[in-house]
């Protein structure tokens, strides 16, 4: 089979797929992505992956609520000049799977008209509703809000071209209009069970900096390089050790801001650290925003919340470490006492799975999304996003009684192994849902 993946970020969420995909004998499987990113992430060893160049933003003289569309239709244009070469070659793909959202998949129909095209539903935004409605303290303004249905151009668009979809969680597929849903399989993108698995006896050296609160790994028991020292980076005073023996608690988003609850979670860390004076706390991610409203120039999330509560924080015991590797966060879900997990009703993060695949036990928000994978009291935690004393009251709980709670850590890995696996469920059903998009299964909806 000839099978085309396109993804701005490739291989993105087809990582496993694709990967699966070039080692069966006879298939021919080839990737595209944006140049820059393949360069800076690397991509599938062995596979043949095209890269076009950056396309040119949105013009200053468009209409602030187009802007986005213009950017993908130039996106689209730049992927299409790619098509456009590769059916020049001859290639004529039996699949093409797509991420639409930035505008890839607008023209792919145009270029190969008889492939059949599966699209990847992640997230479909509606104005005053889900995240964009939820907290009263970063709601979006109504000017930017008029705006948001013409940010789901591109997907709205590619859709309409798409024979089938596939959604990762069931409530991200319910975002999607009727004619989407109707043909979209809702299949994870699988967690690496065999990676992401307990094991005991690990630990991890931190070093604090001169910056309070700010600290490096620079060793743990494990595969892989711990980060170290940056060049900027000032150490002070001795560096700590931890293992499971200790109290952790890890909060973990790709980027500090309130969609993954970082200012709950900053606004309930006094209060935790008063009642647990052992307790560390592991605090893993970039200072950017990835999805939240910007914060005011020179500012970021993390700044403004250590502005309202740095005072009653202990900074011996709270350690801010950036972004850290793959192979250093198995380490700290791993060792940790209890993984906190807050998110708006938004796309799911993988990293709460993986943590409950090495049987964290996860302290969760009671939303959508991660009520899909908790069930509380069951194989982990859930509390009401914005009830500081409510999370406070719970992570004690399961640091005064470890033992109480270690059935949830068994069920939590238990549940990811039963539905989210990626070799024993996720990986088979993809595969099987591209053979029967290549087989006709699924006709392009009307």
């Amino acid at each position: 089979m000839k099978l085309l993946f396109i993804h701005k970020n490739f291989p993105g969420q087809y990582l496993y797929l694709a990967q699966y995909l070039r080692a069966v004998p006879g298939n021919e499987v080839i990737g595209v992505g944006e140049q820059a990113n393949i360069t800076s992430r690397g991509t599938i060893e062995g596979m043949r992956t095209i890269g076009y160049p950056t396309p040119q933003g949105a013009g200053p003289g468009t209409h602030g609520y187009l802007q986005s569309a213009e950017a993908a239709v130039r996106r689209g244009q730049a992927v299409g000049r790619v098509l456009l070469d590769l059916r020049q070659e001859g290639f004529e793909p039996d699949v093409i799977a797509v991420h639409p959202a930035w505008g890839e998949g607008l023209f792919v129909r145009d270029i190969f008209p008889k492939a059949p095209i599966l699209m990847y539903a992640e997230f479909l935004f509606k104005a005053n509703e889900a995240d964009l409605s939820f907290d009263p303290e970063y709601r979006q303004p109504l000017e930017w809000s008029l705006g948001v249905p013409l940010n789901n151009t591109a997907q709205t668009l590619s859709f309409m071209t798409a024979n089938a979809c596939i959604s990762p969680t069931a409530w991200q597929a319910s975002r999607y209009p009727e004619y989407a849903r109707r043909v979209t399989r809702v299949i994870h993108d699988g967690i690496e069970t065999t990676i992401m698995r307990p094991r005991a006896g690990m630990s991890l050296t931190i070093q604090p900096l001169a910056v309070p609160g700010e600290s490096r790994i620079i060793a743990h028991s494990a595969d892989g390089v711990p980060p170290g020292l940056g060049k900027n980076d000032v150490p002070k005073g001795e560096p700590l050790t931890l293992s499971g023996n200790d109290e952790i608690i890890v909060y973990m988003a790709r980027n500090l801001e309130p969609h993954r609850g970082f200012h709950v979670f900053m606004r309930t860390l006094p209060e935790i650290l008063r009642r647990r004076p052992k307790a560390q706390v592991l605090i893993i991610g970039h200072d950017g925003v990835s999805y939240s409203l910007l914060p005011p120039d020179g500012q970021t999330y993390k700044s403004m919340l250590l502005k309202e509560v740095g005072d009653s924080l202990d900074y011996s015991r709270v350690h801010f470490l950036g972004r850290i590797p793959y192979s250093t966060l198995r380490t700290i879900f791993r060792i940790s006492s209890v993984h906190v997990y807050l998110t708006y009703p938004f796309v799911l993060s993988w990293s709460v799975m993986e943590a409950m695949a090495c049987e964290c036990l996860v302290v969760g928000s009671d939303t959508e999304p991660v009520r899909e994978v908790i069930t509380h009291g069951v194989n982990g935690l859930l509390t009401d996003f914005f009830d500081q004393g409510k999370l406070a009251d719970t992570i004690e709980a399961t640091l005064a009684d470890p033992a109480a709670f270690a059935p949830l850590r068994k069920a939590a890995r238990q549940s990811i192994l039963e539905t989210y696996d990626l070799r024993t469920r996720c990986l088979p059903a993809q595969v099987q849902f591209l053979n029967d998009i290549h087989a006709g299964m699924y006709p392009a909806p009307r």
